[in-house]
């Protein structure tokens, strides 16, 4: 989820342009108008190269949705109590947090494969050694689990890298941004899914063996496409802060991380909402209704975003409103509405999502914008594991999210420079 700026990402993945003139506008010289009515997500994957490159994260990124659930699983069937099985867990969820950016900057330094290949080989080498050993040895599953997560290769800031290249215009960009966003949606909603169903037909291992699988294959299929191959960002100043330089980054990155507390507090929500009305089948079915909700928002904000890029003021509103959307929650109300309740914050998500990361990646340095995917990733994965840690001392109550939420719309608003407009890269 980029801002396609020229001066950021070459217009093509052959070779970039040699002498780009500094005071130009971001984008071709002579590209095709925006159309007036935003492209759709079919139109993107119209394109070539664009399935693939899809599918193919979203299969390298399967595990992020996949692990907890699996590490639980596995670590109970070893004989550890529940609370050992969490720590294990949360470990893995923060451990990305770390490894993303440190690969986003060498992808953005080396090019994609590098980063993608190596991650991908770390990741599936610490989950395949724990699916042969299991969890018995605490200290080594611990530092399997800490390996696989600070692996995760950089698919999610080599898309959003990538999309510029692929597309004719900026509007097309900006609905394969949210395409991306609604598709982290699936991972999700799928991984845990398919890490119960693996391990009830066969066991833990094989869900935690799967998920090796998934990261090398999709991570595989990603990095050997050409346009993976023959990206490179603009030659960027060596900086030891990079994409984190700009004083604008840091408030929408610490935005982030509240943003991420929403959905963390959600899951623990969902459980202490199930225990209150005493409706074991709440607990899945919230995140799942929230999740659902996202996917809708994102292909109806596609469809109806605004013609040029969002600014800062779409922003700021987006926040308030997925803030505001969480106030009827405090209510008590009964199980079913609940879940209509949720739709409400839900829709907006991918939304908020997506402007939220345009924007970031528009104050991202030159020659940085995987490695600011990477903070952002990291920001949200930190936010969750903090919302999920609080919002059970507290109750599990929706005031959480509602208040990280306004928090995240707070912080939205403080930002002190004004992005730079979104335009079209071919």
């Amino acid at each position: 989820m980029a801002y396609a700026q020229v001066r950021d990402i070459p217009s093509t993945t052959l070779a970039p342009d040699p002498a780009p003139q500094p005071p130009a506008p971001l984008g071709p010289a002579a590209g095709p108008p925006a159309p007036r009515t935003p492209p759709s997500f079919r139109a993107v994957l119209h394109h070539r190269y664009c399935s693939r490159l899809l599918i193919a994260s979203v299969a390298g990124r399967l595990p992020l949705g996949m692990m907890p659930v699996a590490l639980i699983l596995a670590a109970q069937e070893d004989g550890h109590s529940l609370a050992t099985a969490s720590l294990l867990a949360a470990l893995y969820g923060i451990a990305p947090a770390l490894g993303l950016p440190l690969l986003g900057r060498l992808a953005d330094l080396r090019g994609l494969p590098l980063p993608c290949h190596l991650g991908a080989g770390v990741a599936a080498a610490a989950l395949s050694a724990l699916a042969l050993t299991g969890t018995s040895n605490l200290p080594f599953a611990a530092l399997c689990v800490t390996l696989a997560g600070a692996g995760c290769p950089p698919l999610e800031g080599g898309l959003r890298s990538l999309w510029p290249t692929l597309l004719p215009d900026a509007a097309h960009v900006r609905t394969a941004y949210t395409l991306d966003s609604s598709t982290q949606e699936i991972v999700y909603v799928t991984g845990p899914a398919l890490a119960i169903a693996m391990a009830g037909w066969l066991s833990p291992a094989a869900a935690l063996a799967l998920a090796a699988a998934a990261t090398l294959a999709g991570s595989i299929a990603f990095a050997t496409a050409r346009p993976t191959r023959t990206w490179r960002a603009v030659p960027r100043h060596r900086d030891r802060l990079g994409a984190l330089r700009p004083p604008a980054m840091r408030p929408l990155l610490a935005a982030l991380v509240f943003f991420g507390a929403t959905v963390g507090a959600l899951d623990v929500a969902g459980i202490a909402a199930s225990d209150h009305h005493h409706a074991a089948w709440l607990a899945g079915a919230l995140p799942a209704v929230f999740s659902a909700a996202g996917l809708l928002g994102g292909i109806l904000f596609a469809r109806y975003q605004p013609s040029t890029a969002p600014g800062p003021r779409h922003l700021i509103l987006l926040a308030a409103g997925y803030a505001t959307c969480w106030l009827p929650l405090l209510a008590p109300a009964p199980p079913l509405v609940i879940l209509a309740l949720a739709v409400l914050p839900g829709a907006l998500f991918v939304p908020v999502l997506t402007v939220a990361s345009l924007t970031l990646t528009s104050h991202a340095p030159p020659g940085t914008t995987t490695e600011a995917i990477g903070w952002l990733s990291s920001a949200m994965r930190l936010g969750l594991a903090a919302g999920t840690a609080l919002a059970g001392p507290l109750g599990g109550h929706f005031a959480l999210p509602l208040l990280a939420a306004a928090l995240c719309a707070l912080l939205f608003s403080t930002r002190t420079t004004t992005p730079a407009p979104l335009a079209a890269t071919a």
